[in-house]
């Protein structure tokens, strides 16, 4: 889908190339209040199975939301101890404020989170990010409702759950499996512009990113995990599943009002580099046509109503003319829609007055139709009125299709293919993360350049060097942490 006011889409997916190890490939980041207790065995645990089994270089960054007891202190200890462990602090509680934060600063190109009780088999961790790592998704979840899942829970929550996906594929149209599951990982290119468009801050974070990802057309890749229920989870249901739902009515009133820019997250047709060779072939046709003609049949019988309507009270010519106009209105904003993916509020007036121009030549065909029908009976039947009018719109509806593909509602998409990267942030030449010179084309892992004895900080863009000490170090850089959004400072929020 696309809206008027779209700034470009996503390049297409790249495999990462091999290279030196002085960037983490991955950053798995594990979100903590309050879990003095798990957290090390947690962190242990995760790095002996990365160091073991992932064969690129990683991190492990521990986002304390805000914590009371001793869990900032033992994450600096594992951070002193394990080079491979960062630790950050927010002031503020929320797992999606932590996530968009720190992946938001991470320089790592593939960004993962788990849940800090590691309920999900680690042994899930590869496949999870491998797909993303070959270019082949752009996000990648944990489902514990697929077939080939093996999960022990209670009965409460498995019913939580499956009702909790049943309302999403009911209200959102979702059509992943497992919104809730503490197991996801994404690209950071796409990071990038799609945690922006994210507004909650706690529980329902997930559940968005991945309507607005499926919405846009990015590919989600499902593993089937095995996975252990907690019995010591501080989760709160009834505060959490109340504010899911209050999520669910926010984002499904933005798509339905078309105020999501999803075309800015949205990937080319065909990640192939063969499929990008070929010109000149039309994108989406396939599908637009099922779409248009859907509207059609929708807006002949509403047509074929309201003429019988109107032919009661005047004549034909202008129950024709009537019906024609109200049906051509209502056609031109349905294609614009469904049809053509055009979303919001932009160039409605113009794509309307150009659906006008068409309903034109529609009125020209019927009404030459009826007028030749009253030339040949002097009092034809109604039935075969309706028969004439059928055929005149059948083939002014092929018309009408042309023009709005190449006239109305033409295909942007190349046109906007120099802007693709025009949204993202000017990238820092001195930065150490991946190069985006060339759209979807990562650099070569650079090594991470060290000055004295100061530690490299893997967070050390421009916006984040004020939490720098006068040493040097790092310690309390995480208490300088900037929001991404300006409702990130919001007091109201008490996860």
């Amino acid at each position: 889908m696309r809206t008027d006011s779209s700034p470009g889409t996503l390049p297409a997916r790249e495999h990462l190339p091999a290279g030196d190890a002085g960037t983490p490939v991955l950053d798995v980041v594990i979100p903590v209040y309050n879990e003095e207790k798990d957290l090390q065995p947690c962190v242990l645990r995760l790095h002996d199975h990365l160091k073991r089994t992932f064969p690129y270089a990683f991190r492990i960054t521990i986002a304390d939301n805000a914590s009371t007891d001793t869990t900032p202190q033992v994450s600096r200890r594992l951070e002193a101890e394990l080079p491979e462990v960062r630790a950050f602090r927010l002031e503020q509680k929320g797992r999606g404020r932590a996530l968009r934060t720190v992946w938001s600063a991470s320089d790592a190109p593939i960004l993962a989170y788990m849940d800090v009780d590691l309920s999900t088999d680690l042994n899930a961790l590869l496949p999870l990010v491998a797909p993303l790592i070959s270019g082949h998704s752009d996000l990648a979840i944990g489902s514990r409702l697929s077939r080939s899942s093996r999960v022990v829970r209670g009965a409460k929550r498995e019913f939580i759950s499956r009702s909790y996906n049943l309302i999403l594929r009911g209200s959102l149209q979702a059509r992943f499996s497992d919104a809730q599951c503490g197991f996801k990982a994404i690209r950071r290119d796409v990071a990038q512009v799609l945690l922006p468009l994210i507004e909650d801050t706690g529980w329902f974070f997930d559940t968005e990113m991945l309507v607005l990802a499926e919405r846009a057309g990015l590919r989600i890749h499902e593993v089937p995990v095995d996975w252990v229920d907690d019995p010591n989870s501080t989760v709160h249901i009834v505060k959490t599943a109340t504010d899911d739902l209050k999520g669910v009515w926010r984002v499904g009133k933005a798509l339905a009002s078309g105020s999501l820019p999803l075309d800015r997250i949205a990937r080319p047709f065909g990640d192939d580099p063969r499929d990008r060779e070929i010109k000149d072939v039309p994108k989406g046709l396939a599908r637009q046509l099922v779409g248009f003609c859907v509207v059609g049949a929708l807006s002949t019988l509403f047509y074929l109503l309201l003429y019988s309507g109107f032919r009661v009270f005047t004549g034909s010519q202008i129950a024709n003319a009537l019906a024609l106009l109200v049906s051509a209105i209502a056609n031109t904003a349905a294609n614009r829609r469904l049809t053509f993916g055009v979303r919001g509020r932009g160039g409605a007036v113009r794509h309307q007055a150009q659906g006008l121009v068409v309903f034109g030549i529609g009125l020209a065909l019927t009404s030459g139709s009826l007028a030749a029908l009253n030339a040949a009976s002097s009092n034809p039947a109604h039935s075969t009125e309706l028969a004439v009018l059928i055929a005149a719109n059948l083939a002014a509806t092929v018309l009408r299709f042309l023009l709005f593909r190449a006239w109305v509602f033409p295909d942007r998409r190349d046109a906007d293919a120099t802007v693709v990267a025009s949204h993202l942030p000017v990238a820092n030449p001195s930065s150490p993360t991946y190069s985006m010179a060339q759209p979807g084309h990562y650099g070569p892992l650079p090594q991470r350049p060290v000055t004295g004895d100061a530690p490299h900080h893997p967070y050390d863009t421009t916006q984040f060097r004020a939490g720098e000490a006068a040493d040097g170090s790092w310690r309390d850089a995480t208490m300088q942490l900037q929001p991404v959004r300006p409702h990130d400072t919001d007091s109201r929020d008490s996860r």
